[in-house]
């Protein structure tokens, strides 16, 4: 029986996007990206809403031997190796036309749920849009969040504003950085 995780690069301030939008301050080092692969290994299945899955299309190029460290080709490796669902209105079937991808109309948040007790993997939900949704109906099990050594002032929050949880801190480590993942399961 799978678990219903939601993961995310933050600012120390609790944003995954500046107020212009941009993410680049929270570009993952070796030891993030180390870090990561270690929770998605255990994804089956990840959810993504339309902007995130543009964002994380990037990964349907294996970078070359060589080309990058060990850790960012074992995050492509796995990404190729996980089953995708989108969750768009808007998204065109063909950009969503890649090796273990499914596009979908809607998906509530029960039948998130469902997929992940029905699952021997996790499944991960991608995006803090299409996460407020399920974080709302309190389907979540797990919250990674990696936090870095930067506050941006406003943009895009991680979690919703209006969404009061009750949680239990499962681990904190700190990274190469000042990146400090911490991971909390919801009670």
């Amino acid at each position: 029986m799978g678990r219903l995780r939601y993961a995310a690069l933050t600012s120390l301030d609790g944003y995954v996007a500046d107020p212009a939008g941009h993410f680049d301050f929270a570009m993952p080092n070796e030891a993030v990206h180390r870090a990561a692969n270690d929770i998605e290994r255990e994804v089956g299945t990840a959810v993504y809403g339309r902007r995130m899955f543009e964002i994380m299309r990037y990964w349907a190029a294996q970078p070359e031997p060589g080309e990058t460290s060990e850790a960012v080709r074992e995050f492509a490796e796995i990404w190729h190796e996980t089953d995708k669902l989108v969750v768009s209105r808007s998204l065109p079937q063909e950009e969503a036309d890649l090796p273990r991808t499914t596009l979908l109309r809607e998906l509530s948040p029960a039948a998130m749920v469902q997929l992940a007790r029905d699952s021997a993997k996790d499944l991960s939900v991608g995006g803090p849009t299409l996460a407020a949704a399920v974080l709302r109906a309190g389907a979540v099990d797990d919250l990674h969040q990696f936090v870095f050594p930067v506050v941006v002032g406003g943009g895009l929050p991680w979690l919703p504003r209006d969404v009061p949880m009750k949680l239990e801190l499962a681990s904190a480590t700190e990274l190469e950085g000042g990146v400090v993942h911490l991971h909390y399961r919801t009670l």
